[in-house]
Parts: structure tokens; C-alpha cells; sequence
């Protein structure tokens, strides 16, 4: 045998020396209490300790990284499952272990002799080899170790927390050209892969509410976040609505609270931004330009009772009828046509231009109302609709007299039976709940 053969042989049997010193240190240790250390003793004491530990936890991972003849003889899969069976750790982390141990091995002897000189603990250890390891391929060697490096001199001022985001942004800082490059190649990856994997459900529950669930894309997330967002008021903290006086009393006395949840706003919000659509924009559906049809007997439109149907809805998709007073709210509005049967089912209107506020009476009227024009709301005027103060199906007529402009919210409350609406001086309008 060699005498370097020798030499190391007589090395790795100093390690077993060394456990048997250690062993006996900290057994001679075990009577020592350290409430009678002082302040600067256990500062010191806890430092030490954690370099210690850090020392003592890259040996095992040297000795498991070349161990593999120990899971051989053994008859294990591999050393982590041995140390799992013999020293009754988790398998999980014996397994993480020894990743980290042929990683350091194999892969990256700098960060590995900053361990072994407790300059890296082994959690800022992990951290760094996983940085390292989602770099690209295609960056090469040298980057690779300019990022090792750089993260193993971060490593003194940063715990591993700090190293992860400086390490998922080590490019950077290392080859600002080849990041951008990354950046953009990775932002095409997502937006195809977002493409590929987006999809959007609903599904009628049978109770009056429809589930929508579904994955799309960040940038149409963020607009529909900003779109719904708009509807919203953001000055009031977790999207809290305030409520009228009387709506105040009311909710007291039914212990409903006083303020609408935030994910709530989004949903009244989404249904908003929906009715303002322009179906004139959307592509040709069916021939026709995209609208959505009402059709309700004339008798049901008067009294506001009944049901109507949404004759463009998928048959039997269970969401495709409404109650008479949605409809007759819906009326008002001119991207929604209804379809008023007679007593023999004949179409008494199909949308007649006349019942439909024209483009320049809705400019007329948004410079005279401004905003909506509910008591306190600030809506405005350009996501308002048109509300007939009195009913087209009633009788009332098309005309600025017979017109005021209402947020969709407020618009539900005009054509809900238990509200009341009544003009105030300022021509505001109040909505209180019957008695």
C-alpha cells in the first residue's frame, strides 16, 4: 500500500477517534447547567455550537456521499434508506440529505469547504445548491461558478430565507445580458403554457347561483382585476360598502352587519362589468350581432312576478331563466332585448328603438347627472344605466323627464319590490327598505 494510500486510510480511522472524543466531551457536559453561564458565555456558546453542529453535519454528508457500499452490503436501495432503517430518521430527510451530500460532492466544492469551515450553515447551504441547481444548463460552467461563489460570499450577511430570492435572481447579478435573455425565454415558456392549460367552467348549483372556477392567464387575471376593481371602492378598507341610514337600522336589527365582504364586491362587480359590455364589438353569434334575449309575457312584465327566460342561454344548462322583476330591470337597459309575448304568445316588442335610450340621450343625461344618482353614491356616470322612472312596461316613456341614471347596484334596488325609492330635494334619489 501507497503511503498516501496510508495516509488516508489513517485519516478516515481519526474520524471514529474523533466521534469517541466528542462523544465523551458531551457526556462529561451533561451535568452542566448553563443558567450559571454568564450573558457573553452563552452568546459565545450558542455561535460555536451552531458551527459545531454545521462541521459535524458536513462529515455525515461527506462520508454518506461515498456510503454508497454501506446500502450495497446492506441490501438497501440506497444509504439514505439504510440511515432511515438503522438510525430511525425520516426517510425524507436522509433522502434530502444525500442530495445535498452528491451535490456538494460532485458539484460544488466551493460551497462545500465553506461548510466544512462553518462559514455556510447547512440551511444556507441547501438554499444555495438549490439556486444553483434551477439555473439553465445553457448558461455553462463559469456562470455556474461565478453564482456558487457569489451566493457563498452573500452567505455572511443573508440567512436562508434572503439567500432563496437573491438566489432565484442570481443571473442577474452574475450575467445581466444572459438574465434578460433567460427572463424573456421563461415569460414565453409561461404565457405558452399558460395558453395551452387555461380553461373556464360553470355550473349551475340549482339554487340560483352558478359556480364559475377555472386557471387562466396572468396578464387576463390582472385585467379583470383592474376591471372589477374599477367598480369597487378602494377607500374603504377590505372592500367595505357603507350602507345608507336607513339600510344601517335595518341591518342592525337583523344582526347583518354592516359592511359587504370584499370577495362579494368582486362578484356584484363582475356582474357590472358585464352589463356594460357593448354587444355591437363582440364577434357575429348566431348571424346576428351577440345579445342576450329576454322572453316574458307582457302580463309578467306588468306585475313584475312570474319567471323569464334567456332564450340565448345553452338548453338546459340550468342557468338560463331569471324572475320577472330581473327582467324588468333588465329592460332598461339596451344591450338586453326582451321579447314580450301576448296572451297567445305573439311577439307583442322585439326590442323597439323607441323603449331604448338613444347614444345622445345618454350623453344628455350623463351631463346632467354626473354620477349616479342614489343618495351618496359616487358611481360614475360612465358605468351607469339608464333607469325609466317609470316603467316602460307600465306605460312610461322613453324621455330625459322619465330618466335618471343608476349604478348597477342601485338599479337592482330600483326594480326590487322591497325597496323603496323616493326623490329627494337635491333630486337624489333614497332607497329604504319597506316596513
Amino acid at each position: 500500500m501507497s503511503s498516501k494510500a496510508v495516509g488516508e486510510v489513517d485519516r478516515m480511522s481519526r474520524v471514529l477517534a474523533a466521534w469517541a472524543v466528542i462523544e465523551a466531551e458531551l457526556k462529561a457536559l451533561a451535568e452542566v447547567n448553563p443558567i450559571f453561564m454568564s450573558t457573553e458565555e452563552k452568546a459565545e456558546a450558542l455561535k460555536r455550537s451552531v458551527a459545531l453542529e454545521t462541521q459535524l453535519t458536513e462529515l455525515r454528508l461527506r462520508l454518506m456521499a461515498s456510503s454508497g457500499d454501506v446500502a450495497q452490503v446492506s441490501g438497501c436501495r440506497s444509504v439514505a434508506s439504510w440511515m432511515a432503517r438503522e438510525t430511525r430518521v425520516r426517510r425524507g430527510d436522509a433522502t434530502a440529505d444525500l442530495t445535498l451530500a452528491v451535490t456538494l460532492d460532485r458539484d460544488l466544492p466551493v460551497l462545500a469547504a465553506a461548510v466544512r469551515e462553518a462559514r455556510v450553515n447547512i440551511g444556507q447551504a441547501r438554499v444555495i445548491a438549490t439556486a444553483i441547481a434551477e439555473l439553465p444548463d445553457r448558461v455553462g460552467k463559469e456562470v455556474r461558478d461565478k453564482a456558487e461563489a457569489m451566493l457563498v460570499q452573500l452567505a455572511a450577511e443573508h440567512d436562508p430565507a434572503d439567500l432563496a430570492k437573491l438566489g432565484r435572481r442570481i443571473l442577474e447579478l452574475v450575467d445581466p445580458q444572459r438574465f434578460e435573455d433567460e427572463e424573456r425565454r421563461k415569460l414565453a415558456e409561461a404565457e405558452k403554457h399558460a395558453a395551452e392549460k387555461q380553461r373556464l367552467k360553470m355550473r349551475a348549483l340549482g339554487n340560483g347561483l352558478t359556480r364559475i372556477s377555472g386557471v387562466v392567464p396572468d396578464a387576463v387575471a390582472a385585467r379583470l382585476s383592474t376591471y372589477l376593481h374599477a367598480f369597487t371602492n378602494p377607500r374603504l378598507s377590505d372592500g367595505a360598502v357603507r350602507r345608507t341610514a336607513d339600510e344601517k337600522t335595518q341591518a342592525e336589527k337583523q344582526g347583518t352587519g354592516l359592511v359587504v365582504n370584499h370577495p362579494r364586491r368582486l362578484a356584484e362587480a363582475f356582474g357590472q362589468l358585464l352589463e356594460t359590455l357593448d354587444p355591437s364589438r363582440l364577434p357575429i353569434h348566431g348571424g346576428d350581432a351577440t345579445n342576450v334575449t329576454v322572453t316574458i309575457s307582457f302580463a309578467d312584465l306588468k306585475s313584475g312576478l312570474g319567471m323569464a327566460t334567456l332564450d340565448n342561454g345553452t338548453p338546459g344548462d340550468g342557468f338560463d331563466t331569471i324572475t320577472a322583476s330581473q327582467a324588468r330591470r333588465l329592460a332598461c337597459n339596451a344591450r338586453i332585448i326582451p321579447a314580450v309575448l301576448g296572451t297567445d304568445s305573439e311577439v307583442l316588442d322585439l326590442g323597439r328603438a323607441f323603449r331604448l335610450f338613444t347614444k345622445a340621450q345618454r350623453r344628455a343625461l350623463l351631463l346632467r347627472d354626473t354620477t349616479c344618482r342614489a343618495e351618496g353614491c359616487t358611481i360614475p356616470g360612465t358605468w351607469t344605466e339608464a333607469h325609466h322612472l317609470m316603467p316602460w312596461s307600465h306605460g312610461g316613456t322613453t324621455d330625459l323627464a322619465n330618466a335618471v341614471l343608476l349604478c348597477s347596484r342601485h338599479h337592482h334596488r330600483a326594480h326590487d319590490d322591497t325597496y323603496d325609492m323616493t326623490r329627494l330635494a337635491s333630486g337624489d334619489y333614497r332607497f329604504h327598505r319597506r316596513r
